[in-house]
């Protein structure tokens, strides 16, 4: 798996994304804000190792300089897909921080795991074949008030599916009916429910509200109709109490856009476009970066 060297911490601005926290003081919603909310953007490189950056929602965006969470994470141009890197800062006050995965490799999944200050050995474990046509993957964790774990996986013919982690994989439900999804990151997540943002090959956008409760039974609603099309990737962030900010990537032209977006109502939500973001995306996979006690209430 290659030759394994971390950073030991994030600075700057790339922290505060990072852990979730805010440069500045957050409005209700993104409208009334000059610099309310960054995105943390994480991405796997040809090479296999992880990058982060930080996106801040000023006009138009601005960016911190990427920064090396884990090199040679992963065999080089191995990884097809991933979930968001799901943040565990100042380990037991160590200054250094857990960072854990799913991975599409092939035609299986992984669950990646390591620790930067190399205390910990970095591991791939090999959770499941059948994985080889899979477009998505994004694990809904929570703790404190609520405790669960889901993770949710989209396959190439539009079939969507969840598990319930306890134990091991369990409770595996799906519904059908996501084929035209090009791409989905999740905006919120309750106690009864989890809900993602999803944009199709026809340009259109959408909620996918998904109940808790088995079967599987989501509620799509239409946000916008047309020009959504053009990103392959998406990478969210909460920003003020109900808003969003929402990072669309296009891998063809290897440009980023910036949007905030209102609590999430349908045709009626709010969606202001903050402008192109002055950096090149030009690594394979590109991914979420979430901390363990994030909040995430888009819809």
């Amino acid at each position: 798996m290659g030759t394994y060297r971390v950073i030991a911490a994030f600075t700057g601005t790339a922290a505060l994304a990072l852990a979730g926290l805010q440069a500045g003081t957050a409005p209700a919603t993104p409208s009334t804000a000059a610099y309310p909310c960054s995105v943390g953007v994480g991405s796997v490189t040809a090479g296999g190792d992880h990058r982060a950056q930080a996106i801040i929602a000023t006009v138009p965006p601005t960016a911190t300089n990427s920064e090396i969470m884990g090199r040679g994470v992963f065999p080089d141009g191995q990884v097809r897909v991933s979930s968001s890197a799901l943040i565990n800062f100042d380990v037991l006050g160590t200054g250094e921080s857990d960072i854990s995965s799913l991975v599409v490799m092939g035609d299986a999944l992984y669950d990646s795991f390591y620790r930067t200050g190399e205390s910990v050995t970095p591991g791939l474990v090999r959770v499941g074949g059948g994985w080889g046509t899979f477009r998505a993957v994004e694990r809904s964790y929570s703790e404190g008030t609520f405790a669960r774990t889901n993770v949710y996986g989209l396959r190439g013919d539009g079939v969507l599916f969840r598990w319930t982690i306890s134990n091991g994989w369990r409770n595996r439900t799906s519904y059908p009916g996501f084929s035209a999804v090009k791409s989905m990151v999740l905006i919120s997540k309750t106690r009864t429910y989890d809900t993602f943002l999803a944009n199709t090959r026809g340009g259109a956008l959408y909620t996918i509200h998904i109940p808790t409760t088995s079967p599987l039974e989501p509620v799509v609603k239409l946000v916008r109709r047309t020009t959504w099309h053009v990103f392959e990737s998406m990478v969210a962030k909460k920003c003020g109490q109900y808003g969003t900010l929402l990072l669309g990537i296009d891998k063809d032209t290897k440009a980023g856009y910036l949007y905030a977006v209102g609590h999430a109502n349908g045709l009626a939500t709010v969606i202001q476009g903050r402008g192109k973001v002055p950096v090149t995306f030009a690594d394979p996979v590109y991914l979420g970066l979430a901390n363990r006690d994030d909040q995430l209430f888009g819809e």
